[in-house]
């Protein structure tokens, strides 16, 4: 294989490491934060859902969250519901 014929293979290896480090690399850290975020959660953390609402987790069990949004008004929704948390709670948050 001489160099004119190895042109094409070097640059379609430059590509693909390209585009590793700019699109997959980056998608791949945003996941692994995400999930340590939901592992993270727990009693008390004021939290945004993926639907907009705002709510305070009162409870945890394995993947679902009960989540009060105003003063008696709670919802049951699934851990990845959860969009970001917002504050961190706990007493007197």
């Amino acid at each position: 294989m001489n160099a004119q014929q190895a042109a094409p293979l070097v640059l379609w290896i430059g590509i693909f490491v390209v585009m590793y480090f700019m699109l997959f690399r980056p998608q791949q850290i945003q996941q692994k934060r995400y999930r340590e975020m939901l592992g993270r959660l727990k009693k008390g953390d004021r939290v945004l859902t993926r639907g907009g609402l705002y709510g305070v987790v009162i409870e945890i069990k394995d993947n679902v969250l009960q989540l009060e949004l105003a003063q008696n008004v709670r919802v049951r929704a699934d851990r990845t519901a959860v969009q970001s948390v917002v504050n961190k709670g706990g007493p007197g948050a």
